[in-house]
């Protein structure tokens, strides 16, 4: 379960650097709370510093065409899949994630660099037909600095996948790494200094009242993009309104539901249920499908079924690949989420499986609770209101169309939706009327590449993983030639 890293070292303007404040961090193991590595404890100045080496390089970067852009960032992939094993054991070591599922995440950020490294050409603008004597155009240019802040579940894929777009659009980049995991940043800090142009691509780490809060407030850096709590987004739009007008998009996570009605196999519907959750990920994934919506006529079978198949998901040591749980990524993460457990049995939801810590031999240390399964979660309950961000899966009942449109709908959140059902007419319709920004049909948890992804409500602002995400990472420039 150790791992201890090599690197040490953030990225700016080309060179491997110490914080300013010489000062340093440790990150833990979460399965066995031992130390795995240190990082720098990142300050304002030093994001002073990226900010400066990013307005020195972007100019040239944007001056390249979008083929030279291409070429670099397919190199940059190229030697990421090179030290994709180094970084597969950092991030599970770092994240509690477990091994199987984890070795994509390189994988989908080399897809998503030449993905968007290949759209480049589509940065266009357009003519307008406003008058008949004169020439009316739009131009695209890209922001200049800007800045990703990362969150934990996915380190190097989201400081990756998530600046593709702004790379490709000739913007420079700041990412900030996860506080709790950001040992792979390091890794990611020396590949990114071979393979793309100096001040281009720059990694801060730190805390987020420093760091991020220094990122968030920077006059200059007028596109900012996030991935995390409501909570946190909103404060991040408190702090970005009150230096500069800027452009943010917040990617808020859900409370998603699986409305499943009741023509549907109760076997499918328990393993889909299962897979949606992302126990994998201890459930600490946004689009997780955590509130499972049954028709009352197929509820007690597919319980049942659900039931089973948590309660026998493996959980331990996440480097073993027969393993299906780790631990949660932080001691505040194991916190909260048993925090939900107390207020779960005191509003009566009813405990199936789990809640509990694991024991034996291998639990003593670490961030351990177990696969959890609650029945009888109601609206106005916590656990259907809030996201947990843990292996907790709350399951409801309804009993017509309207009853199941209503609850699923009854929360702040608006990220994700699943519709099982064989019926046509009741999947389109009910897709109309659930307010999620990403849905699926007879499917769960995927994501496609060039298939927008964002929610609505306070599930946030914007759009990624399409073109849309490259677009927003430009301003309109408009051009009226008087003839």
């Amino acid at each position: 379960m150790g791992y201890v890293t090599k690197a040490d070292r953030m990225l700016i303007g080309g060179e491997l650097v110490a914080s300013e404040s010489g000062e340093w961090d440790e990150s833990i193991n979460p399965a066995n709370e031992k130390v795995i590595g240190r990082w720098p404890a990142g300050t304002a100045g030093d994001v002073e510093r990226a900010v400066t080496a990013g307005e020195a390089a972007w100019p040239a970067w944007a001056a390249k065409s979008p083929y030279e852009r291409g070429e670099i960032m397919r190199e940059f992939g190229h030697r990421l899949s090179e030290r994709a094993e180094e970084i597969l054991h950092v991030e599970v070591a770092d994240t509690g994630n477990t091994i199987t599922p984890m070795r994509g995440d390189v994988r989908i950020a080399v897809e998503s660099l030449n993905y968007y490294a290949g759209l480049a050409h589509e940065l266009k603008g357009e003519t307008l037909p406003s008058t008949s004597r004169n020439l009316h155009l739009t131009l695209r240019e890209p922001y200049g600095v800007v800045a990703r802040i990362a969150p934990f579940n996915h380190p190097l894929m989201f400081a990756v996948a998530r600046t593709a777009a702004a790379l490709a659009a000739g913007n420079a980049v700041i990412v900030k790494p996860p506080e709790t995991s950001p040992l792979s940043a390091m890794v990611l800090a020396e590949i990114a200094r071979e393979a793309l142009p100096a001040g281009v691509f720059n990694i801060v780490t730190g805390h987020g009242r420093t760091v991020g809060d220094a990122i968030v407030r920077h006059p200059r850096i007028k596109r900012i993009a996030f991935i995390g709590s409501p909570e946190t987004g909103r404060a991040i739009q408190r702090a970005a309104a009150e230096v500069a007008v800027k452009h943010v998009t917040l990617e808020l996570g859900g409370k998603n539901p699986m409305i499943v009605f009741p023509d549907t196999d109760p076997d499918e519907i328990a393993r889909a249920a299962v897979g949606g959750m992302n126990f994998t990920w201890q459930g600490q994934s946004c689009g997780s499908t955590s509130r499972l919506l049954l028709h009352e006529d197929i509820h007690d079978a597919v319980l049942e079924r659900v039931v089973a198949r948590v309660a026998s998901l493996r959980v331990g040591d996440p480097m073993d690949p027969e393993i299906n749980m780790g631990p949660l990524n932080s001691a505040q993460q194991l916190k909260k989420t048993l925090g939900f457990v107390d207020t779960a049995q005191r509003e009566g939801a009813r405990l199936m499986t789990g809640g509990r810590r694991p024991t034996g031999s291998g639990f003593e240390q670490g961030f351990w609770v177990e696969p959890t399964v609650y029945a009888d979660v109601k609206p106005g309950m916590r656990l259907w209101q809030e996201e947990v961000f843990g292996p907790i899966l709350s399951v409801g009942r309804w009993s017509s169309f309207e009853d199941a449109v209503e609850k699923a709908n009854s929360t702040e959140y608006g990220l994700t939706a699943a519709i099982w059902t064989k019926d046509i007419g009741n999947a389109l319709n009910m897709a109309r009327r659930v307010r999620s920004g990403h849905l699926w049909i007879n499917g769960c948890s995927s994501h496609f590449l060039g298939v927008p992804f964002g929610g609505m409500k306070n599930s946030g602002v914007g759009r990624e993983e399409g073109i849309e995400e490259m677009f927003s990472y430009t301003e309109a420039k408009t051009i009226n030639v008087m003839l």
